[in-house]
């Protein structure tokens, strides 16, 4: 019964966090998933839905949308939105590249897309968690575990990257978001 109330309470939280987020809360549905499909995104100027490359969003929307389509599932999708962004050496960019191409089955494409994001930003945590995510998916324990201690090092400790990727760990399973 601990045990249980435990994995619940760790699980909660994690579940609700969608990819790449700062947030544990899932992303509110836009115009972008209430109106468009395929690569198309809302654009509020237009009053339509647009190409990504063709829409009015900044970086941080765009962003947003990425986020919102990757907690869909909608992976493809979310790439599209990512290739649109204006700078594609952001390490949160970087990220969301690295998180929809481990999503998608594309683990080594992934790691280097992780590996330029963490290149960037040391202290990109959440880079290190969904990269260890797919170590431990791909049963390499020590390097998951060698990022662990990376992101408690890097001041983690307690956040929802640690948290997950240390039940990762323990458990062999890994997260969604």
């Amino acid at each position: 019964m601990r045990f249980t109330t435990l994995a619940l309470a760790l699980a909660l939280p994690m579940s609700a966090f969608a990819a790449g987020g700062d947030s544990t809360t899932p992303p509110t549905p836009s115009e972008t998933t209430k109106k468009c499909w395929g690569k198309r995104v809302w654009d509020a100027e237009a009053q339509k839905c647009v190409k990504p490359q063709e829409s009015s969003m900044n970086g941080d929307q765009l962003l947003e949308t990425a986020r919102e389509l990757a907690y869909l599932e909608r992976f493809e999708d979310a790439q599209a939105v990512l290739a649109a962004h204006p700078d594609q050496t952001n390490s949160r960019v970087l990220t969301y590249w690295g998180f929809t191409n481990r999503k998608m089955g594309h683990t080594d494409l992934a790691n280097e897309y992780y590996e330029q994001a963490i290149a960037l930003d040391p202290d990109n945590i959440l880079a290190r968690s969904y990269m260890a995510q797919g170590f431990v998916s791909n049963g390499k324990y020590a390097q998951a575990l060698a990022q662990w201690k990376e992101i408690k090092a890097r001041g983690g400790a307690g956040t929802w990257a640690e948290a997950s990727l240390r039940q990762a760990i323990e458990t062999g399973v890994t997260v969604n978001y």
